[in-house]
């Protein structure tokens, strides 16, 4: 098996088998949140890198030994971090940036966007908490200047759109060609 083949495979894996546990507070689980912020992203038309983000940027969930909520016990796991570490052996910075920046995201537009927090989900609420919470001016602006801040941007308000009970996506194997277009070269 090729490298890429088998990191397309561990993926898979991680995906199907290791998120099916609750995503924090709401009813859906780790997979579901992926597949619903991938399938958001594809069709909005971005680009294969944008979409491989949105379907990973949770996975530092999935490598921790946290348990499913850490949250809830006034831990910040600081999945975007273990999530960036994982993925930088892989994925250049288009898939790994966003998904090291996208707590910060959250924490961005909930400084700047005065209606953006009543938008978050309880978990989101709970988390942004532990993370921070909303930004300071000067953390804003040092957020504007960092390059895929953007991106990140766009990732966030599709992470906090994911989380639809019921609402049908396409199976993990349907983002594989995606990943795997992203990968390192």
């Amino acid at each position: 098996m090729t490298e890429a083949a088998t990191i397309i495979a561990e993926i898979r894996h991680l995906l199907e088998q290791k998120a099916n546990g609750q995503y924090g507070l709401t009813l859906i689980n780790q997979q579901q949140h992926a597949l619903q912020a991938a399938t958001l992203a594809e069709r909005q038309g971005h680009a294969d890198a944008l979409v491989a983000a949105a379907l990973l940027h949770d996975i530092g969930h999935m490598v921790h030994d946290l348990g499913e909520n850490p949250a809830d016990a006034g831990i910040d796991d600081r999945h975007e971090e273990l999530g960036h570490a994982w993925l930088v052996n892989y994925f250049g910075p288009d898939v790994t940036e966003p998904v090291r920046l996208h707590v910060a995201a959250k924490r961005y537009l909930c400084a700047v966007e005065p209606d953006y927090f009543a938008k978050l989900s309880p978990d989101s609420v709970k988390s942004l908490a532990l993370q921070g919470g909303p930004m300071s001016a000067e953390e804003v602006k040092a957020f504007e200047a960092l390059p895929h801040s953007a991106e990140a941007v766009q990732l966030r308000r599709y992470d906090e759109q994911a989380k639809v009970k019921g609402l049908e996506t396409p199976a993990v194997a349907h983002f594989m060609p995606a990943v795997a277009r992203s990968l390192k070269s």
